[in-house]
């Protein structure tokens, strides 16, 4: 892709990391913007500053609110030829389809671009994008975004990456959720977490993140690669789809109603894996 200037806006533990990717990549002239000051590399004091004459701008945001705060500056900055968008925060559906209208009404080309993967795949670039927008846009958008990602799935028009992610998250949740409760019942009936472990890795229900989750869990290690306050939020977000398509979801009605609980006794910081900490408890 030819030479462009870049603006991450958002350094928290994936925007800092895939800033530090695209740095690498030397892909054209980067600004890093965060609402808490870090003393990074060419970090601006403010988003207008950060994004003024930025042509990619990319939103690593914790929520919708901040999305929109953030999105609403740029939106007031004047015109740049060729200016695109890309959200790669997890928001609601309806905060994306503002998103994409208002980026439309000024001109700007939008990409609805959230990410699986955490913090290890961040810094190695191992990302999935998920990208809802125009084939064409998609097309020139992803040789920057596989500097910081392994692959990039199409899923549609801008609102179907937000979906996806939203509805992907919500068998993460659940899943850690039953895995915290199997490990507790198991190991309070003298199975070692060991055993469990192995056992899991060869039934139908092992996975990725099974493999991932449970050894740490195990253990008490809730190093954070995915805050339990971002899936709380997620798992909000989807449940405001199930509401609008009609539809009932108890699984993740009662483990987000688990996440708040546990982020209200002061885990909220830690690895969504912290669904395993009151087991842990003697």
């Amino acid at each position: 892709m030819s030479y462009c200037r870049i603006a991450v806006l958002g350094m928290g533990i994936i925007g800092s990391r895939v800033a530090a990717n695209l740095e690498k990549a030397r892909l054209g002239h980067l600004t890093r913007w965060n609402r808490t000051p870090k003393g990074l590399p060419n970090e601006s004091a403010t988003v207008e500053e950060a994004a003024g004459d930025a042509t990619h701008i990319l939103l690593f945001l914790k929520d919708a609110a901040a999305t929109r705060e953030v999105a609403q500056k740029i939106f007031d900055l004047p015109p740049e030829d060729g200016r695109i968008l890309v959200n790669h925060a997890t928001v609601d559906l309806a905060t994306t389809q503002w998103l994409a209208k208002e980026a439309a009404a000024r001109g700007i080309d939008f990409l609805d671009c959230p990410f699986t993967g955490s913090r290890e795949a961040a810094a190695q670039g191992n990302l999935v994008y998920y990208a809802g927008g125009p084939k064409d846009l998609i097309d020139r958008v992803e040789p920057l975004l596989l500097k910081s990602a392994k692959s990039v799935l199409r899923c549609g028009e801008a609102g179907s990456a937000t979906v996806m992610k939203l509805v992907t998250n919500l068998i993460s949740a659940c899943t850690v959720q039953a895995l915290a409760e199997s490990m507790a019942t198991a190991t309070r009936h003298g199975i070692a977490p060991e055993a469990l472990i192995d056992a899991v890795s060869r039934n139908a229900c092992g996975s990725v993140l099974a493999a991932m989750k449970l050894p740490t869990m195990a253990s008490g290690d809730f190093d954070t690669h995915f805050s339990l306050s971002n899936m709380l939020k997620d798992s909000r977000y989807v449940l405001e789809l199930a509401e609008q398509a009609g539809i009932e979801t108890p699984a993740i009605r009662t483990v987000s109603t688990r996440m708040q609980e546990l982020c209200d006794k002061g885990l909220a910081d830690k690895d969504y894996s912290a669904l395993a900490a009151p087991y842990l408890q003697s």
